[in-house]
């Protein structure tokens, strides 16, 4: 079993720690609050008060932070990482920050550890049952390193250099919230055509987007939209999307117009609830009809 250190402990890092923990290893957390540290303290880790002290003697350290911004500050702010590295460490991004943030902090550190990127899809459910998707950016001694740890989590996958993972993660969300907000589209055109809910739900099943559909249907009838995936952090990851395509001199039309919903429904109140609240704002925005609240 290795030493490791897990900074950022929010709806996804608790429970990815959690089975670090479960998986028998020696675990030290940190997180910006303190007090979600708490938990794990209680379940065998140790906690640190800066990301410098967490990573001090640790095998490897992952980070699991919300932004690009965050994790800026997590390597190089005041007692951040760099201040604790030692040589033959591997430090491992989990975030999802985009292949821009990932190269520009990988010029920045020390040539004594190695840097992965290793962003995942799946949410909650997925991250407290190990069965993620984790698209890992490095080379092969890395990934062969690093995998062992990861399996803990749910799958690696080694999908090119690093930054590899951070644009295939990239990729996969453009086409999560293309698809979602397909569906509040269909939806909308379904229900302007006089069909009813329930009947177009069953029939988009049956679609293409069928499993977006089944995965959030619960969510679309109760209106509740309870937090699997926050709605802030898939505009945030859209936003990656069309930012890093501009720099690329990529045109991306259904990018854009994804961006533009999210960007409503957060202004709507739905930035702490799920994503597929997107599809409330679409119906809220249809003529004569009433979304989802």
């Amino acid at each position: 079993m290795a030493k490791l250190a897990f900074l950022g402990l929010g709806q996804m890092g608790t429970p990815m720690a959690n089975r670090l923990l479960d998986a028998g290893h020696d675990l030290t957390v940190w997180n910006r609050t303190s007090a979600k540290t708490k938990p794990l303290v209680d379940l065998g880790a140790s906690a640190a008060e800066t990301p410098a002290e967490a990573v001090a003697g640790a095998d490897a350290a992952i980070t699991m932070v919300a932004t690009p911004e965050a994790l800026e500050e997590v390597m190089f702010g005041a007692g951040g990482i760099v201040r604790g590295t030692s040589p033959g460490q591997y430090l491992i991004d989990m975030s999802t920050v985009g292949p821009d943030t990932i190269r520009s902090v990988a010029a920045r550190l020390p040539d004594h550890v190695t840097f992965t990127d290793a962003p995942v899809r799946g949410s909650v459910p997925e991250a407290t049952e190990g069965t993620l998707q984790i698209y890992v950016g490095g080379t092969d001694a890395a990934f062969e390193a690093v995998e062992p740890l990861l399996r803990a989590l749910g799958t690696p996958r080694h999908v090119g250099p690093l930054g590899a993972g951070a644009a295939t993660k990239l990729v996969i969300n453009l086409t999560l919230g293309v698809v979602m907000t397909a569906a509040g589209e269909a939806l909308a055109l379904g229900e302007a055509l006089g069909l009813g809910r329930p009947t177009l739900l069953d029939s988009l099943e049956g679609s293409p987007i069928g499993g977006i559909v089944r995965g959030k249907r619960a969510n679309i009838e109760s209106g509740s939209y309870p937090p699997s995936f926050q709605l802030r952090h898939a505009l945030k990851d859209i936003r990656l999307v069309t930012d890093t395509a501009a720099r690329s001199g990529e045109e991306l039309a259904l990018a854009a117009a994804t961006r533009g919903w999210f960007e409503r429904a957060a202004e709507a109140g739905y930035a702490d609830r799920d994503f597929s609240a997107v599809v409330a704002t679409i119906l809220a925005a249809a003529p004569g009809r009433a979304g989802a609240s």
